[in-house]
Order: structure tokens, then sequence, then C-alpha cells
């Protein structure tokens, strides 16, 4: 059985209350449930934090030992190197996700630090994101 972890940054705690017109009415759970249940032949595991040092102690946890790795690191993907740089100090493939499409907003938010170290990136298809990314493990 494959073992895949979900990790989600800052301000995604908020899912379902937080921007609903970008971000949906869903709770990150309500939809984290769903998935177990589609994809029950997967060990599926779900990590949040708005720390950027707890996010680079998780990757640094799972990164020997998991098949592979989701990460949305929400607002630090355009600012931590440090996160950047655990994946590329790590094993398990990252597929960077975005539930919006981050190129269609600020520009800021147009680069990634976690981009260039990651398996793929999957952005702008709301929580199916996420979906796209257990996918492409499989």
């Amino acid at each position: 059985m494959k073992k895949i972890i979900i990790i989600n940054g800052p301000n995604l705690n908020l899912l379902g209350k937080r921007e609903p017109a970008i971000y949906g009415s869903l709770t990150f759970t309500e939809f984290f449930e769903t998935v177990k249940s589609k994809y029950s032949s997967v060990e599926l595991s779900y990590y949040q934090s708005n720390i950027e040092g707890e996010l680079i102690d998780k990757l640094h946890e799972v990164g020997f030992d998991y098949d592979g790795i989701i990460l949305n690191a929400a607002a630090y993907t355009h600012t931590s190197i440090g996160i950047g740089d655990a994946i590329k100090g790590i094993e398990t493939p990252v597929v960077e996700v975005h539930i919006s499409n981050t190129f269609g907003r600020e520009e800021f938010r147009h680069q990634s630090y976690i981009s260039p170290h990651a398996k793929g990136v999957i952005l702008g298809f709301g929580l199916q994101s996420y979906e796209l990314a257990i996918q492409s493990f499989l």
C-alpha cells in the first residue's frame, strides 16, 4: 500500500470559510474524508501548519519513508527558500499543488521556490488539484 501525505501550509485551515469565491465552501477535513474513502487502497495522511519551520520539520520526517508528498505551501511557496531546500534534501517525490491558478492572481504569486525541486506542479483545479496529485503517484 502506497503511503502519501498531503501537507498544507498557512491559512489553508480556513478552507470553507476563507474567500469561498476562490477556495470554495468545503472544509479540507470534509474533502479529505471523501478522498480517503475514494482512494482506500492508498494510506493517505494529512498535516497542516501555519508555521514555516513545522512544515520543514514534517518534510524531513516523512521525506525518506513515504511514497509521495503533496504539498500546498500556500503563501510560503512564494517566499520560502527553506521549504525549497527541504524538498531538495529529501528523497520522497513532491507534487506542488495550488487550489487557485496562481498565475491568474497577483504578480508575486507567479514565483515558486518549490517548483524547481518538485516532481510536478498542479494548479487551478480547485480541490481536485489534490486528487490529480494523488493519481500522479498511482
